[in-house]
């Protein structure tokens, strides 16, 4: 049961004020809260992911990207720190295989793999490409930014997500090279700017959240043919009020049991729960509720999924609130803890088999 298992979460934080890196917070599942427990040293961390193997924590860096060994209390020590010949990366993703990590580059465009060796160190770049193209909102996201970086659920392909160019490209990664080629591109709505996607638990189905048009994109996913097949079947929308302006889609997760997705959304400033309908992929909105903050910018759910996190960058705090599933309620529970610039969460269970 998740009250007799120990967790902890994991929370990256800019670091040009007060903040020093990443915060380690034991949970409280039964009492829906956290505890900071200590911060490691680490230059801007914003976005993290863990090992496959569940050993190691990589965290973007100012250097590039740092790698923490997760102790069996779930505490962490730095290891090493490789740059990724480019600018400051904004999402990280490790293949199943434990071979290769993947950086998504929003400020250049760029998707990069670096060799992971089986100590958990990183190596060296094995390649970098450039994105290309001119997007549709020239005041805005007139160049790529790759935003977001995942394997598809059956380790054949990697979706770049790109922000700038309104497209998703689809690259093969060689197992031995690691070098990346094109192989096909899912061309998203111009305008919409799409952030992150993630798959449905079962790896049928993919979301897309766009910050531009503010929604979510359900596809189907088969890999089984010759090629990645993506076939759109939903757009439901993020907001609170259709009639908002000035909103982007930031945060997205979906649950531990795959049964729901959490997003949330800036200049709203709102939540919102989906549930999933798992044979169809299908979502249906429970609610959509402000989150007594600014930008929550990442946004979680503890084990048990009664309990939603919410990571208020520019108020510099976390809030959590109870999910009441039932009535389509979100109700905010405890004092938020005060936290500056949070950026990700990752909340990870404790294995005390692992090695110190």
């Amino acid at each position: 049961m998740a009250g007799q298992e120990k967790y902890v979460a994991y929370v990256g934080t800019y670091t040009h004020g007060s903040s020093i890196g990443v915060h380690v917070y034991d949970l409280n599942i039964e009492e829906g809260i956290m505890e900071e427990r200590t911060v490691i040293p680490v230059n801007n961390a914003s976005h993290m992911t863990k090992s496959y193997n569940g050993k190691y924590l990589y965290s973007i860096a100012d250097e590039g990207v740092e790698v923490l060994r997760i102790l069996p209390d779930g505490g962490l020590t730095p290891i090493n720190q490789v740059g990724i010949d480019g600018m400051r990366g904004c999402y990280l993703s490790p293949d199943k295989s434990g071979k290769f990590l993947f950086v998504g580059g929003y400020h250049d465009g760029k998707v990069t793999v670096v060799h992971t060796h089986r100590n958990g160190r990183l190596g060296s770049v094995m390649d970098g490409i450039f994105h290309k193209g001119l997007g549709s909102v020239a005041e805005r996201n007139f160049r790529p930014h790759v935003s977001c970086v995942i394997p598809t659920p059956d380790d054949k392909y990697i979706c770049a997500v790109d922000n700038g160019i309104d497209q998703v490209k689809l690259y093969k990664v060689n197992p031995k090279s690691g070098k990346l080629k094109l192989f096909d591109i899912l061309r998203c709505k111009l305008e919409s700017g799409p952030r992150l996607l993630t798959f449905s638990k079962d790896g049928r189905f993919a979301y897309i959240n766009c910050e531009l048009t503010n929604e979510i994109t359900v596809y189907t996913y088969n890999g089984s043919g010759k090629g990645p097949e993506f076939e759109k079947i939903q757009e439901i929308s993020t907001l609170r009020d259709p009639e908002s302006i000035g909103s982007a889609c930031c945060g997205m997760k979906i649950s531990p049991s795959g049964k729901y997705l959490y997003a949330s959304t800036a200049g709203e400033n709102t939540a919102a729960v989906f549930k999933i309908d798992q044979e169809t992929g299908l979502l249906t909105r429970l609610c959509c509720l402000p989150i007594s903050g600014e930008y929550p910018k990442d946004i979680d759910v503890f084990p048990g999924e009664k309990t939603l996190v919410v990571l208020n960058h520019e108020t510099n705090e976390i809030r959590f609130f109870t999910i009441d599933y039932e009535r389509g309620l979100l109700v905010m529970k405890g004092k938020p803890i005060s936290v500056e610039t949070p950026n990700c969460i990752l909340i990870s269970q404790v294995d005390e088999t692992l090695e110190p």
